[in-house]
């Protein structure tokens, strides 16, 4: 009976497949950053190759940086479900998930383009971004902005308003 119980306890506290299936799923490749870290992967091999005697652990060294960085950030993806608003670059390996409960409000702005591309602290708060200057921008709690590079933004925009709808109850 005992453990009955703590089952039905543990199905309760856990949500819904309904509640944690995506409403919003949008995965942003980035182009530039790509064609630009390739070229410079290229040219480095290039150098390796083409160059008297260069020292093979430095240009092994930055073949190997510019991997990585191919590998971490070729995507953006932003996945909104009804408990919170997940951003990631890549695999999945840089993340910043807010819990909807912790968004006060969210709208579509234009970032400058000197903010850039990739992850940044910018005058309002941290970006993510992968290309073009398009975003939405999160209203935390304590004054904090965090914003979100897209190519659709009012798509986003429209997730994350209908999630915190249903999570107050209100019309925002």
């Amino acid at each position: 009976m005992a453990a009955e119980d703590e089952k039905a306890r543990d199905e309760a506290s856990q949500p819904d497949e309904a509640e944690m299936e995506p409403i919003y799923k949008h995965r942003q490749v980035a182009t530039l950053i790509l064609w630009s870290l390739g070229i410079g992967a290229v040219m480095t091999v290039l150098v390796w190759v083409g160059a008297p005697a260069p020292d093979s652990r430095v240009v092994v060294t930055v073949l190997i940086i510019l991997l990585c960085c191919i590998f971490l950030f070729y995507a953006l993806q932003v996945e909104v479900t009804t408990e919170s608003v997940t951003v990631s670059f890549g695999p999945g390996v840089i993340r910043r998930r807010f819990r909807v409960d912790e968004i006060v409000d969210a709208r579509v702005v234009r970032n400058r383009w000197y903010y850039g591309w990739g992850i940044r602290l910018i005058p309002h708060g941290w970006m993510f971004n992968v290309s073009g200057l398009d975003a939405v921008e999160l209203d935390l709690p304590n004054q904090r902005k965090f914003r979100i590079g897209t190519d659709e933004p009012q798509e986003l925009c429209a997730a994350i308003q209908k999630v915190l709808r249903r999570t107050d109850g209100s019309d925002r």
